[in-house]
């Protein structure tokens, strides 16, 4: 079995972050009938659906960890382990952290897919992990009837730079270091449909490392961050707000977005991520177009970071954006954060 000539996404029945459970039935499973004793080490569990754990290692600092798998998002087996391996790193970064550490997660065919396939995709996270700076030191593999792939990452972060998606104030302006659509290219490849000078665009987004957030996490200004995967951007700003207990109005032509994601629109590619995204919290958001949901609650997969800023410190800020290397069409204010006065906690204008 020749490992170029795989086409991974033909064996597995979901994609990328799009194969994340629904927010409504997470919450179901989530729920807990039974008062559990918490470690009052534990700076960050579950209660806010932050991006990792964190527990304080009581000299100022705190260990994050995170784990994140899922079923191919791509084709190509090494393309696939970048991807999967950016995705579950970014979760250190989203908490302003520093990856220290990474196993990985590996379920894989065994009757239908090739060693040596599973072997490409280990050295596409290979790769990875040496962008980060740090060792894919292990891991543990299953024989499943999907090829899974995912890491268990660990990070450290001075406590006074941690940040949380629950942590914004009033008045805080929003960015979006990665544009949206990634969720429509990738539909567009299943169905068979994505011109090949497109062919690119999706997997090169995705395997971007979020690095920034390792910087932001030291700029006292920036008062809460997530990085915007598999619920979409209407649902990590909907967590933000609630955990904030705050709402937001989204300027839509200001969010940052892959311009060729329109014509695959125009074609009904549209992930089923998407409906089942707007069937958990669509009642959050006032009224809005069926193109607008379309983009804003496209399933991510290694999506960017989602920041919440202090509004006078907007030009600083977006210029330590150009400074590491985000492109200039997403250094843009799409959205501001103000107190709740209603039950909508986004409006879309």
């Amino acid at each position: 079995m020749n490992p170029e000539e795989i086409k991974l996404t033909q064996y597995s029945h979901g994609a990328g972050c799009g194969c994340k459970i629904s927010p409504a039935v997470l919450d179901l499973i989530l729920h807990s009938p039974i008062k559990h004793a918490v470690d009052p080490s534990l700076l960050v569990g579950n209660n806010t659906r932050d991006d990792a754990a964190v527990l304080d290692l009581g000299n100022g600092t705190a260990l994050i960890s995170t784990t994140d798998f899922f079923m191919p998002i791509v084709d190509d087996a090494y393309d696939f382990g970048r991807i999967a391996s950016a995705n579950a790193i970014s979760d250190v970064y989203a908490m302003g952290g520093k990856p220290v550490l990474a196993i990985a997660i590996l379920g894989w065919p065994i009757d239908k897919l090739s060693p040596e396939v599973a072997q490409k995709v280990l050295e596409g996270s290979r790769s990875i992990c040496a962008e980060a700076g740090i060792t894919l030191a292990g891991g543990h593999s299953i024989d499943s009837p999907e090829p899974i792939f995912g890491l268990a990452v660990n990070g450290m972060v001075d406590i006074q730079n941690l940040k949380q998606n629950s942590t914004a104030i009033a008045g805080c302006k929003l960015y979006l270091t990665k544009a949206l659509g990634v969720g429509i290219l990738t539909t567009a490849q299943k169905k068979g449909i994505l011109k090949p000078e497109h062919a690119d665009i999706a997997p090169k987004s995705m395997s971007m490392l979020n690095k920034i957030g390792e910087t932001l996490g030291k700029l006292d200004y920036v008062k809460a961050m997530t990085d915007v995967t598999g619920f979409g951007l209407l649902g990590h700003l909907s967590e933000m707000c609630e955990g904030s207990n705050l709402q937001a109005i989204i300027e839509f032509d200001k969010v940052p977005r892959i311009n060729e994601i329109d014509e695959y629109l125009d074609q009904n590619s549209v992930p089923g991520g998407t409906n089942r995204n707007w069937a958990s919290y669509g009642h959050k958001v006032k009224t809005i177009t069926d193109r607008q949901k379309h983009i804003l609650a496209d399933p991510q997969t290694s999506g960017g970071l989602l920041v919440a800023i202090q509004e006078e410190k907007a030009s600083e800020f977006e210029q330590i954006l150009r400074d590491n290397g985000i492109p200039e069409k997403n250094i843009v204010c799409f959205g501001t954060l103000s107190e709740r006065n209603g039950e909508k906690l986004i409006e879309v204008i």
